[in-house]
């Protein structure tokens, strides 16, 4: 398979070792090096684009893709106002979309349990939920793209939350989303549901990105004969 890579950081260089070792091609590495290069590319050329660039380009990069007609998988995080501009393009264009906040497999399970475990806690209104993620001080993005679809599956399955807020002081209707920036650390992300008398708390807590990487490229393999929006729902028979 034809993989161009748009975004050529540590990421990106983690997802060509991977896809090289599965026997993949990679026929393009751009980033802001050599953004012009991206022009070369079309679905002729390509049979998929892995995009993990930055929030402030990852928007122009995936509407190129999409009005080319390129199938694309994305992981990067803090664009998503601009999410349904791209789906509409795509299905526009005959493209595919993979988007994740996460391509780990660890984490799309985890993501079941944590909206599994709203759904127990729905109506024990004793508990206050919060949200905890650390990760390496180079992520530009708070809250990680990981902890807003946690909250987002704590608010559709709770009850009691309409909303989430950032490090700051909850109200009532509000999951807290705690982001903190330390060290290296890869992504950790922590759910609690606290009471006077007890907590209740689950965690997934990332080793390395090789996990990342590795779901990226499985979905790059999974994505190349499809078409339409799609996620790792879909791709793991998670719905």
């Amino acid at each position: 398979m034809r993989i161009a890579l748009l975004g050529y950081g540590k990421m990106g260089k983690t997802i060509e070792k991977i896809a090289l070792e599965r026997g993949h091609e990679i026929v393009a590495r751009i980033d802001v090096s050599n953004s012009g290069d991206r022009d070369k590319l079309t679905a002729s050329n390509t049979d998929v684009v892995i995009e993990f660039s930055s929030p402030a380009a990852a928007f122009d990069n995936i509407k190129f893709c999409m009005q080319k007609g390129i199938r694309t998988v994305s992981g990067t995080t803090g664009w998503l106002e601009h999410k349904p501009e791209i789906e509409k393009m795509c299905i526009e264009n005959q493209a595919a979309f993979f988007y994740a906040s996460n391509y780990s497999i660890g984490v799309n399970l985890f993501f079941k349990l944590n909206s599994f475990l709203a759904k127990l806690m729905k109506g024990q209104n004793q508990y206050e939920v919060s949200t905890d993620e650390i990760h390496h001080t180079e992520k530009l993005d708070a809250p990680s793209g990981t902890a807003i679809t946690l909250a987002e599956g704590i608010i559709d399955n709770l009850g009691s939350k309409t909303q989430w807020v950032n490090n700051q002081i909850a109200g009532n209707a509000e999951v807290p989303i705690w982001s903190l920036r330390e060290g290296k650390v890869p992504g950790t992300h922590i759910i609690k549901y606290i009471s006077d008398v007890d907590q209740i708390e689950i965690k997934h807590e990332a080793r390395s990105r090789q996990g990342f990487a590795l779901g990226a490229v499985l979905a790059a393999e999974w994505v190349s004969d499809k078409q339409g929006i799609l996620g790792m729902d879909d791709m793991l028979k998670l719905s």
